[in-house]
C-alpha cells in the first residue's frame, strides 16, 4: 500500500516506463498472437494494459481515457493511448495529499484505502506485463527487461566490444 503520493508517483513512473518499452516493440501483425484459442490475444492484452476508469472512478480520480473502448488495430495507437493515460493518472494523483491515500472507498466490492487501490493497480499492470512478454516471445518479438536485462539485452552486454 502506498502511504505517500510521491511514493506512488516514483513507483508508477518506473513501472510505466517498463511497460511502455514493451509496447513500443509490438507490431500490427503481432497483435493477433494468441496463447491458445479463447484466450486474450497479444493485442487484447496490450489494450487491457491501457488503464480505464474502473479502478480510479471509485476513489475520485478523474483520468483521461481512450475515447473509443474498442481495441485499435494499430500497435502504435495502443502505445500512444497508454502513454496519454499514464500521464493523466500521474497528473491526477499529484493533486492529492498523503492523507487522501488513507481514505477508504469501495472498489470492486471491497473496502480499500486509496493507497491500497493504487498498489493493486500497479500490481495488476505488472502481472499482465509478464503475460505480455510470453506472447511477445511466441510472436518472435524482442523483449525488454523490467527488473534486469532480458536474454537479448544480457547477450548484448556479454558481447565483446569491437
Amino acid at each position: 500500500m502506498y502511504n505517500t503520493v510521491q511514493g506512488f508517483i516514483e513507483d508508477y513512473k518506473n513501472e510505466a516506463a517498463g511497460t511502455g518499452k514493451l509496447l513500443e516493440t509490438l507490431t500490427d501483425a503481432s497483435l493477433k498472437q494468441e496463447t491458445a484459442p479463447g484466450y486474450r490475444s497479444l493485442g487484447e492484452l496490450a489494450w487491457h494494459l491501457v488503464p480505464s476508469e474502473s479502478m480510479f472512478e471509485p476513489i475520485g480520480l478523474k483520468i483521461k481515457t481512450a475515447e473509443n473502448s474498442e481495441q485499435p488495430a494499430n500497435a502504435a495507437e495502443i502505445t500512444e493511448q497508454y502513454r496519454i493515460t499514464v500521464q493523466s493518472i500521474l497528473e491526477a494523483v499529484q493533486e492529492w495529499n498523503d492523507e487522501k491515500l488513507q481514505e477508504t472507498n469501495e472498489v470492486f466490492g471491497f473496502q480499500w484505502k486509496n493507497g491500497m487501490t493504487l498498489s493493486i493497480f500497479v500490481k495488476h499492470e505488472i502481472h499482465h506485463r509478464g503475460q505480455l512478454t510470453v506472447l511477445m516471445r511466441q510472436a518472435g518479438l524482442p523483449v525488454t527487461g523490467a527488473y534486469g536485462p532480458s536474454k537479448e539485452e544480457w547477450a548484448e552486454m556479454e558481447a565483446p566490444s569491437v
